[in-house]
């Protein structure tokens, strides 16, 4: 199994070097998986059936929701923990606090030690294209599988300084409180 992204060369629209080609990378997405094949397959590895495998997982999931909005971080089984967080402005006076500082509702997802694992031992295929599409080099991974931990700090050891791409605000009166 690997991990599938594209490097594409493309013009810098925005940034340092506007008008500059750049091979920029994306994941090399694939289809998205119908709910129904989700559980056949859970079925077939434990031999429930699919019907009591999704009742179950519908329950965790208003269990999961319910926890998690009254400020709870909650155990996704096999596969980490989930919260609830937002992304907010910082202010100085206590009579500015109020609702309208709040920029972003956010997901927080912690991987489990086994998802980061398993991340961290996938290799990555990259496919090096030119503007048009043509493939130029395909190249596999040799790096060090270094994970980004956002919660301790940790960017992974890897971004070569780009924090743009991860979603991230880059405003500098955006602070994160409560994620």
């Amino acid at each position: 199994m690997s991990i599938k992204v594209i490097a594409q060369r493309r013009e810098l629209k925005i940034g340092k070097n506007p008008g500059a080609k750049r091979f920029v990378m994306r994941p090399d997405l694939y289809s998205s998986i119908a709910e129904k094949k989700v559980f056949t397959e859970a079925s077939t590895h434990s031999g429930i059936s699919a019907g009591v495998i999704k009742a179950a997982w519908e329950a965790a999931g208003a269990v999961i929701r319910t926890w998690a909005t009254e400020g709870h971080s909650v155990p996704v089984p096999g596969l980490g923990t989930m919260r609830f967080g937002v992304r907010a402005k910082a202010v100085e006076k206590l009579d500015e606090v109020k609702t309208g500082l709040i920029t972003t509702r956010r997901i927080v997802f912690t991987p489990s030690v086994d998802v980061k694992d398993e991340l961290k031992n996938t290799s990555i295929q990259i496919t090096c294209l030119d503007e048009d599409g043509t493939v130029l080099k395909r190249v596999t991974s040799g790096d060090s599988g270094d994970i980004e931990d956002p919660e301790n700090g940790n960017t992974g050891g890897n971004d070569n300084g780009n924090t743009g791409g991860n979603g991230s605000s880059t405003g500098e009166d955006d602070e994160s409180y409560g994620d």
